[in-house]
């Protein structure tokens, strides 16, 4: 596996360690308690949200593949010239098949796909191989995507993919705020794909994220054995109760780990004990959903034009193509 543009997995894994345990500490010490969504996702979050997306009630991950499938064929005639595709948490690059497909006819096209998960960057370069040089970045998304962008070639135009709905995890501003730094890191002429949900009928949305046969509880817990795996923790797992709220004003599905009695918790690798008061939550995800005038006001405020949206109508979820116009500097 080619991972020149990565640091070494060792020592990536010891700094995204690190920033873990930074990040555990503050969140379990702030109020409400709040953990990062990025951090569900480890390779047994990853398992069991491959396992979420077969699910009935979850038909996020079939829309979105739906609608790649139909816009995937129109791609190489927007973005034309030597191409790089670089894939924001990429996971297995299942999803990404349909589009790196469609440009596997032309030379010299590059794949990067980055993400946490080294078993899931494996997959990829099993899975993509045959359709085009895949060069994968183990790292965090801006990380990656600044090493990347750091040494592409002349003359390489960029097509970032950024699927799945991933951005509904940020709250507005930082997504914008993220938004607005990948399009600094791009040149004219580069575009970015973006996945985005929809917003649907409540009942719909609260059945996708707490499903019956408790996938989605065993992936929410999951955050805290990673924590008694990797940070020496003391989680009674049993002891949280998975919940998926909506909240309706702002447009969001919330996951949360609830307390069900009133508990301490050491954390070993920092040195710390943390106390829940019964009925206490740590909120470890946001999915906000989106209407089109939306995405298309955020394209516009972080200096991208939108170039065109498909939609799935079996279950609402959006795939925006926005550009970097010719004349942005």
């Amino acid at each position: 596996m080619t991972t020149a543009l990565a640091p070494s997995r060792s020592a990536a894994s010891e700094a995204l360690l690190a920033v873990f345990a930074r990040d555990v500490a503050e969140g379990l010490s702030a109020s409400p308690k709040e953990l990062p969504s990025q951090y569900l996702y480890d390779e047994v979050g990853s398992a069991l949200f491959d396992a979420i997306t077969y699910l009935p009630e979850y038909g996020l991950t079939r829309a979105d593949e739906r609608v790649i499938r139909r816009c995937a064929p129109e791609l190489p005639y927007r973005i034309t010239g030597e191409l790089g595709i670089v894939e924001l948490g990429s996971g297995s690059g299942l999803k990404t098949r349909h589009i790196v497909s469609e440009f596997a006819g032309r030379k010299g096209v590059a794949y990067y796909p980055i993400d946490v998960s080294s078993s899931a960057l494996e997959r990829c370069q099993s899975e993509l191989s045959s359709f085009c040089d895949v060069r994968p970045v183990f790292d965090t998304y801006l990380a990656g995507m600044s090493s990347v962008t750091g040494k592409r070639r002349k003359r390489q135009t960029l097509l970032v993919l950024f699927l799945g709905s991933t951005i509904g995890n940020f709250n507005p501003a930082a997504a914008r705020e993220f938004l607005t730094h990948i399009r600094r890191l791009l040149l004219p002429g580069d575009a970015l794909l973006v996945g985005a949900d929809l917003v649907k009928p409540v009942d719909q949305l609260l059945a996708a994220y707490d499903d019956p046969a408790g996938v989605t509880a065993a992936f929410n817990k999951n955050l805290l054995c990673r924590i008694n795996r990797d940070l020496g923790g003391c989680f009674d797992v049993p002891k949280f109760q998975h919940e998926a709220r909506y909240i309706r004003e702002e447009q969001r599905i919330e996951m949360h780990l609830r307390a069900l009695e009133r508990q301490s918790v050491v954390i070993s690798s920092l040195d710390r004990e943390f106390h829940f008061r019964k009925g206490e939550t740590i909120w470890t995800e946001s999915s906000h959903k989106f209407r089109i005038e939306q995405l298309q006001a955020m394209a516009s405020e972080c200096g991208f034009v939108q170039a065109k949206t498909w939609v799935d109508s079996e279950w609402p979820f959006a795939e925006c193509l926005w550009e970097l116009p010719q004349t942005t500097q």
